[in-house]
């Protein structure tokens, strides 16, 4: 318990720091709402699918196959709990904000919050585990998430959910794995440093838009309290429990709650920018749950960690 909480807080005063650069600059006003835009879209449509494709660069290994096939399952799973747990409990009458508390409640920061303590906690192969996890969101991202935070004033097409960086990415990167090639050196440099960016980016945007709250009213919003609930407590231990009863245990079990338990992704504040959302309602959404996951993630991977 005590490792874990101490993983956990030292990787949110990270993600704070990097925040607070964002927000210091969106003070002094080296960033502009036009650079803010462009460098969601960059991130989006090349730092995510670099790091789904660097997860994916290892050699085959047989015996893995099968647990990854059980993690892949078993993310699909936790996806679609949380899109019945959003749905049901998140009935805000403005669409322009009850999409943005759905995101948020349905997608998890597994990236930047999940990849490193997965490794601090269970090595590499809870590394690959959590890049199984990290694929399953990046095609629920660009399926329903796209089709659920475009679909006001845009008109979508099957070309542009099926053929887009996430969805690519992930399947670049189950051939790489599947047939074990290697990325020559020339192209793996490249995406390395961009995968590199998955952290730092994504939170100096945070940080942007974390500057321009002039209220606090948006605290008071039941359906940001019910949010977090369901977020960060509510849809992990009901995750956990899915899981157990499938059978999972180990390694793998851990692994998957970790990813299941991190807080809101990132990617419901790039997503609000990109589709003109609520982008002042994301950016509280993912400051606060990064926040109160401080306390959660501990006590959810501790419990994980008994049952596995």
């Amino acid at each position: 318990m005590l490792q874990s909480f101490t993983t956990v807080f030292q990787q949110i005063v990270i993600l704070f720091i990097m925040i607070g650069v964002g927000y210091v600059c969106s003070k002094r006003g080296f960033l502009s709402p036009l650079t803010i835009k462009e460098l969601s879209k960059f991130i989006i449509y090349v730092v995510t699918p670099c790091i789904v494709v660097e997860s994916f660069h290892r050699p085959f290994d047989s015996s893995m196959l099968g647990n990854m096939g059980i993690a892949c399952a078993a993310a699909i799973g936790a996806h679609l709990l949380n899109i019945i747990l959003s749905r049901v409990l998140i009935r805000d009458k403005e669409q322009n904000r009850r999409v943005v508390y759905q995101f948020a409640t349905i997608f998890s920061n597994c990236g930047f919050m999940g990849l490193p303590l997965q490794y601090a906690i269970l090595g590499t192969d809870g590394v690959f585990y959590g890049a199984v996890f990290i694929a399953v969101f990046n095609v629920f991202t660009w399926t329903y998430g796209f089709t659920m935070m475009g679909s006001k004033g845009q008109k979508l097409k099957f070309k542009e959910i099926l053929l887009n960086p996430g969805v690519l990415g992930v399947t670049a990167g189950l051939i790489i794995f599947i047939n074990s090639l290697q990325i020559p050196h020339v192209l793996l440099v490249p995406i390395k440093s961009f995968a590199a960016l998955n952290t730092p980016l994504p939170m100096v945007v945070v940080g942007y838009y974390l500057a321009q709250i002039t209220s606090l009213k948006v605290l008071k919003d039941r359906y940001l309290v019910i949010t977090q609930a369901v977020k960060l407590l509510a849809a992990p231990l009901l995750a956990l429990l899915m899981f157990y009863l499938a059978g999972i245990r180990g390694l793998l079990l851990i692994s998957l709650v970790i990813s299941a338990s991190a807080p809101s992704a990132a990617n419901t504040v790039m997503f609000s920018v990109l589709f003109n959302r609520d982008t002042k309602l994301a950016v509280t959404l993912v400051s606060v749950s990064v926040l109160i996951s401080l306390f959660t993630m501990p006590l959810v991977i501790s419990l994980a960690m008994a049952a596995a």
